[in-house]
């Protein structure tokens, strides 16, 4: 495996991963309410076209590596919307 290979494998692994560690926070503590619904949502859609012109260009690397991404991310975009949808149901104590 070649510099270039090392690099590119690192780098998908931790972008990949790195949203993995609010995904854990967010279900350990049931509290999501300083992330922002709508940066999951943009970054769902990028990534989504990633594995789109991974498919186009039939790179499997980009198709796989950002597929899992897509996964996390719309993981945690439903653990958001969720959340959001319960704190709707609960009357606010004022």
């Amino acid at each position: 495996m070649d510099l270039d290979q090392t690099i590119g494998i690192l780098a998908s692994i931790f972008t990949t991963v790195a949203v993995l560690p609010q995904i854990i926070k967010a279900v350990q503590t049931g509290k999501v309410n300083d992330v922002s619904p709508w940066m999951y949502i943009i970054l769902c859609l990028g990534v989504a076209l990633w594995v789109v012109y991974g498919i186009l260009k039939h790179d499997w690397p980009i198709i796989i590596c950002n597929a899992i991404s897509l996964i996390f991310n719309g993981i945690m975009l439903y653990i958001l919307i969720r959340s959001n949808h319960k704190e709707k149901m609960i009357p606010s104590k004022q």
